[in-house]
């Protein structure tokens, strides 16, 4: 049944004259007429009752009309909604960010963004990469600050790039060094992510091109959970270089290269972004742009 059919009849219905409401919604009269017939025949139900002044309800089309407004209202509110979530100066954007970003990048570009267009609505997903992957891949989320850039139809846009330290707590051995090997802590008992994390896979290259296999002792989808089982004393672990210094942990550096990750912004390229997700991309764009000028 075509939504228009329902709002001509809600029309015929308030009219009481199928003549009038043909001319009020600008259609030719036997229009009008084959659109009513078209509800009837549909609904197995006759609505209208003709009338020497025109048309009357009758107890059908009481309850059809009546569901036709509802219906049709829903519609208008859908409409109006959809409006205001692509509203570039107050829609809706959709962002995903690591947990490891909750108190470093994430809110320092939401402050500034807010000051740019304090009326577009943030929704916030904080979640591991595998995850903001999967959400970018099922439209949950249109934008996601995270350090993992897949092949495919992906927009990135780097943001900055980490050292990655070895964490160890405030009794460590290790806690006076300046460096150490991957060899080094490949025989301490390590703690990180669980296999199938983006985060996983980068630790497991490190020590895979070292040539060496780490000894994991505990894992954890959190890498502020991991900071504090270190401070605990129940390992070590390979960490971006901010979360070290908590509750007494050091941080030292790696001897590697490849000791580092790189943190951006990724949209699928593959489809266009809505007007308020399209704004803060380029407000991040230009951003890094002024940083890297500046």
């Amino acid at each position: 049944m075509r939504l228009r059919d329902l709002e001509w009849l809600v029309a015929v219905a308030d009219q009481q004259h199928v003549t009038e409401a043909a001319a009020g919604l600008g259609v030719p009269q036997p229009t009008l007429s084959r659109a009513l017939a078209r509800v009837e025949d549909e609904l197995g139900a006759r609505l209208l009752e003709r009338v020497p002044t025109g048309v009357r309800v009758n107890p059908d089309g009481e309850l059809v009309v009546e569901a036709a407004r509802d219906l049709t209202a829903r519609y208008r509110a859908l409409l109006s909604e959809l409006a205001g979530r692509h509203d570039p100066d107050g829609g809706l954007v959709r962002l995903a960010f690591l947990d490891s970003m909750a108190t470093s990048v994430v809110p320092r570009l939401l402050r500034d963004f807010h000051r740019e267009a304090p009326a577009v609505r943030l929704s916030l997903r904080q979640e591991p990469g595998h995850v903001i992957l999967e959400d970018l891949e099922a439209g949950l989320s249109e934008l996601a600050v995270t350090s993992a850039r897949p092949s495919g139809p992906w927009g990135w846009l780097p943001l900055q790039e980490e050292r990655i330290v070895l964490v160890v707590g405030p009794a460590h051995a290790l806690r006076d060094r300046q460096r150490v090997t991957l060899a080094e802590v490949a025989r301490q008992d390590l703690i990180t992510t669980p296999v199938g994390f983006g985060y996983r896979a980068m630790v497991d290259d490190l020590f895979r091109s070292a040539g060496v296999t780490p000894r994991v002792a505990f894992e954890s989808g959190d890498l502020a959970t991991i900071a504090g089982l270190v401070s605990a004393g129940l390992g070590v672990a390979l960490l971006p270089e901010q979360l070290a210094g908590q509750s007494g942990t050091t941080g030292i550096a790696v001897r590697a290269r490849s000791a580092r990750r790189v943190v951006g912004l990724m949209w699928r390229a593959d489809r266009p972004l809505t007007p308020p997700a399209q704004r803060f991309r380029d407000f991040v764009a230009a951003r890094v742009d002024t940083a890297v000028t500046g």
